[in-house]
């Protein structure tokens, strides 16, 4: 496993992160979950990544157990606040980034993890309806009480980055991460997320590298999709992956078996590789559902992909790639979720 600075921090972080976004808690059984969790572990991964809203908490549970009995100093556990969380019926404050919901997400997320505090707490996304002050105030006195060691973001967008991280250095903290979706399909950051990011000091950690599993060369042009796929689940993220699921997609994503082919990689090595070629960013995130998956994974990490092969790829996927920068801010939810 090869290791990053996250941001200008001095927090190393595996390249290679685990993270349990549609898994824990709800689509495998938890023996299973803590299985893929001890094989992160064994094959040198010491970052994982969750969040409250993963199966409303279970995903976060799952985690703690399964690391119960590690060194934590030993370890980087990433969660996130934003989305509703809570017994139903959920009250108006159970969501959001109001100082109410981040106090008492972030006590919530620890007693789930097993733990006094998390390395990375970040904002899920950003809050149109409550003032950008009273959000960072709040996560300053998360970082001073020691709940958190720094702060980070995800899908903001560069606006809303530069303004969060003006407020964090006011206040004394240390905001150094985002968190986006990135793949050889979804560009979007490049025009201005990771230019204004360079600028401050903020490393990407980005979900999705393999595209929602589409850049593992699972899914066919003209065949239905592989049986207990994420695309026949409408409950994990089936609605998301619809979008790269285009016949034109998959022919264009089937021409890169032969690069994988001739550096010695899988298609999902080649998918998570390709977004570690970029110097902004500091892990990428992959899950699992079978332990053996996560060893197949971090054999992506370390690897160089020759500039011939970078320019290959471009031509192959052509005009399958989405880089339109406008598609960052649409991530921003445009009214309350409660």
């Amino acid at each position: 496993m090869d290791f990053r600075y996250l941001g200008n921090s001095g927090l190393q972080i595996s390249e290679i992160t685990y993270g349990n976004w549609l898994t824990h808690g709800s689509q495998v059984e938890n023996d299973v979950a803590t299985a893929c969790v001890h094989a992160a572990l064994d094959a040198g991964i010491t970052t994982f990544d969750t969040a409250d809203v993963y199966a409303n908490g279970r995903a976060e549970e799952v985690l703690g157990a399964a690391l119960a009995g590690q060194r934590r100093e030993s370890l980087e556990i990433f969660t996130k606040v934003y989305w509703p969380t809570g017994p139903e019926p959920m009250g108006k404050n159970d969501t959001g980034l109001s100082r109410k919901h981040i106090m008492e997400s972030i006590d919530a997320s620890l007693r789930r993890l097993g733990t006094d505090y998390v390395d990375l707490y970040q904002a899920h996304r950003y809050d149109l309806f409550t003032p950008l002050e009273e959000t960072m105030g709040a996560f300053a006195d998360i970082v001073r009480a020691g709940k958190a060691l720094y702060i980070g973001v995800s899908e903001w967008s560069p606006e809303q980055i530069r303004a969060g991280h003006a407020l964090a250095r006011q206040l004394g903290i240390s905001l150094i991460s985002s968190q986006p979706q990135y793949s050889m399909l979804w560009r979007v950051i490049e025009p201005e997320v990771v230019p204004t990011c360079r600028d401050l000091g903020i490393s990407q950690i980005v979900w999705s590298p393999m595209a929602q599993g589409v850049l593992s060369g699972k899914y066919r042009p003209g065949q239905p999709p592989p049986a207990g796929s994420r695309a026949t689940d409408e409950k994990g993220g089936a609605a998301m992956i619809k979008h790269f699921l285009s016949d034109d997609t998959l022919t264009k994503v089937a021409g890169l078996h032969p690069i994988a082919e001739e550096l010695g990689l899988s298609m999902a090595q080649l998918a998570i590789a390709w977004v570690l070629q970029n110097d902004n960013v500091a892990a990428a995130l992959v899950g699992a559902s079978r332990p053996e998956q996560v060893a197949e994974n971090v054999k992506a990490a370390g690897v160089a992909i020759p500039a011939d092969a970078m320019t290959r790829i471009d031509e192959v996927l052509g005009d399958a790639v989405n880089a339109d920068g406008k598609q960052v801010a649409r991530s921003t939810p445009a009214k309350r979720l409660l």
